[in-house]
């Protein structure tokens, strides 16, 4: 019953989160792309060079790993149910 317990809240804790970025509520994958690229640029003026930052991923590829994280929570919280049943 533990494993089970277990599965159902780690499916559940990776599954709304990653839903809530592969369907762009609220514009939270714009939000991570925007985050990454201000990151970057950070990055890159601490090391010296203030040209603009090279883009590394766009908010399609952040809601592409939400879809596939999702899937992937939804399976584990299916499985905990199982075994709890």
């Amino acid at each position: 019953m533990d494993i089970g317990l277990f599965l159902l809240v780690l499916g559940l804790v990776s599954a709304i989160p990653a839903g809530w970025v592969a369907l762009n509520a609220r514009g939270s994958a714009t939000a991570l792309e925007r985050w990454a690229e201000t990151n970057a640029e950070l990055h890159r003026h601490a090391q010296g060079d203030l040209g603009p930052a090279t883009r590394s991923m766009s908010a399609g590829v952040y809601r592409c790993l939400g879809t596939a994280v999702g899937l992937s929570g939804t399976v584990l919280a299916l499985a905990g149910l199982a075994i709890l049943l």
